[in-house]
């Protein structure tokens, strides 16, 4: 299901990491997932409840499998 931020609110939101670039909704996967992408470093930042959460530790990388401990074992 695709996200609906408030155009306003979306032209305001910037992703945390130190770019602070333009997000766009999406994932890069998926145009209609629950997510917003940052333009620059391309983090997925989730949206849960059309809340947007904008938290480093909450983003996926790109690339990032979610498996990080079965890789260094």
């Amino acid at each position: 299901m695709a996200i609906t931020l408030d155009a306003q609110l979306l032209e305001i939101l910037a992703c945390p990491s130190p770019d602070h670039a333009p997000l766009r909704p999406g994932s890069p996967d998926d145009a209609e997932a629950d997510a917003l992408t940052c333009t620059e470093c391309g983090r997925v930042y989730p949206v849960r409840d059309g809340i947007p959460v904008l938290l480093l530790d909450e983003a996926t990388l790109p690339g990032d499998t979610g498996n990080s401990d079965a890789d260094s074992a």
